[in-house]
């Protein structure tokens, strides 16, 4: 069963998208990726909203992992199987997240099935979460790189290749759709043990170890905390009306070093900070840092939570539920 989420961070979010949730109301939602990061996320915020403000929603939650959800609520029906073959049942289907992420191969297949499911069903909006990778590597003069840029994913990234071509199938569909590129984020949920370096600092925060950089700690990166996140996807579901691409993340950019040490101030963390290369004298920082100019003007969307809150509050959340030395 799924942990909470902090009660400040539900009623973040509920203030920030009060506007919104009656747009909902009587509606049916998939949702695939349901136990992923993002999805969670967005589950149990929907759960929160529609039992709150008595919308009559339902959601249709994907999972292949049904153990990872609470069955208790009746607004929930959890679908179980593989996003490439699952059936929906035979009611009205109005709005699609298709949130599922699969590591190591194409979500094209997925991605398909999906679009076909949307349109058999009569969906009238859906919500693709893509990534920033689709950019391919940022170009060291292009401080926050905006969704106009035209680049290319790395061959061997299968990953940001299948999102690639999904945003495209997708976007070519005819359906009413928004993609939300996703660069990198903070908070409750994120996993601690995989290729995420603030997850890994605050585990190693957490745990009273050395906080390891296993590079040099030199490329620059950007954190958007959860709770803005969701605010965010909320908002491009139930408020846009062209199909679009939208940047989702923190314009603000901050070193991998100096993110070590703030997780190491933020935290109280006393174990010190290991850097496992020195940098090379002359290159530029990798960047990864989207510019947000497009969500700002357009939805009037920023990031609201600062990273140091962020940080506190994913340590806080985390720590009844980490064994220390």
């Amino acid at each position: 069963m799924a942990r909470e989420l902090p009660e400040q961070d539900f009623q973040h979010v509920l203030q920030h998208t009060q506007s919104l949730w009656p747009r909902l109301a009587g509606s049916n939602i998939l949702l695939t990726g349901s136990t992923g990061f993002v999805g969670s996320w967005l589950l149990q915020t929907f759960l929160r909203a529609n039992r709150d403000l008595r919308l009559g929603a339902r959601v249709f939650a994907l999972t292949r992992h049904p153990q990872a959800l609470s069955s208790a609520d009746p607004s929930l029906e959890i679908l179980v199987g593989d996003i490439k073959a699952f059936r929906f049942p035979s009611v009205p289907l109005h709005y699609v997240i298709h949130a599922a992420v699969e590591h190591g191969v194409t979500n094209l297949p997925g991605t398909q099935h999906v679009l076909e499911i949307a349109r058999s069903h009569g969906a009238q909006k859906l919500l693709f979460t893509s990534s920033g990778a689709v950019y391919g590597e940022q170009p060291p003069d292009i401080s926050n790189i905006p969704e106009d840029f035209v680049g290319t994913p790395q061959a061997d990234n299968i990953y940001a290749q299948g999102k690639r071509e999904s945003e495209q199938l997708l976007l070519d569909s005819g359906l009413n759709v928004v993609v939300a590129r996703l660069f990198a984020f903070v908070g409750p949920k994120l996993p601690l043990d995989k290729n995420f370096a603030v997850g890994n600092f605050v585990r190693d925060a957490l745990l009273s170890e050395r906080i390891r950089v296993e590079g040099d700690g030199t490329p620059l990166r950007s954190y958007l905390y959860a709770s803005d996140l969701v605010i965010w996807l909320w908002t491009l579901l139930l408020n846009f009306t062209l199909a679009r691409v939208y940047n989702v993340g923190s314009d603000q950019p901050i070193s991998i070093l100096e993110l070590a040490k703030t997780v190491e101030r933020v935290c109280g963390a006393m174990g010190g900070i290991s850097v496992a290369k020195a940098p090379v004298k002359g290159e530029p920082p990798k960047r990864y840092v989207p510019s947000i100019e497009r969500a700002r003007s357009e939805l009037n969307l920023q990031p609201l939570v600062s990273l140091e809150d962020g940080i506190g509050r994913m340590f806080a959340w985390y720590r009844p539920y980490t064994s220390t030395k």
